[in-house]
């Protein structure tokens, strides 16, 4: 999936102009859910120095973006155009009910691979009926 994050009160506390506290586990959810081949794109109100400091504070953790404010690295911007991307998944503190907190997103990534880690635990315990019963 292509996934937009919001960076002010989503990844750190809000605290625009300056870059406020950074939010726990967003960097690391975020991080693992790269690995888990999606693709994120910062998008943000910022821009120039300040948007170059929210780039920096991720990449210092860790954190690289496949695109900034755009829909591909290549994309040319131009003030004019709106910022509305082509993505799956907006991840904002702005939604409608606020924002879910990075242990529910890591728990909706994670479905699968908690589905898959259940799924070999019940095979390595599983017993016969009978041997249940009678030992």
């Amino acid at each position: 999936m292509k996934i937009a994050v919001d960076f002010d009160g989503t990844i750190v506390e809000h605290q625009y102009p300056q870059i406020g506290e950074e939010k726990l586990f967003a960097i690391e959810t975020l991080k693992q859910i790269q690995k888990q081949g999606h693709q994120l794109i910062l998008w943000t109100y910022r821009t120039g120095c300040e948007l170059d400091g929210a780039i920096e504070f991720c990449r210092k953790r860790g954190l690289e973006f496949y695109a900034v404010n755009k829909n591909y690295p290549e994309e040319k911007y131009d003030e004019t155009s709106p910022r509305k991307l082509e993505v799956d998944l907006y991840i904002d503190d702005r939604n409608f009910g606020g924002f879910v907190e990075w242990s529910k997103i890591w728990e909706t990534f994670n479905t699968e691979s908690l589905k898959n880690s259940e799924d070999n635990f019940l095979k390595k315990n599983k017993r016969s009926f009978w041997k249940r019963i009678f030992g």
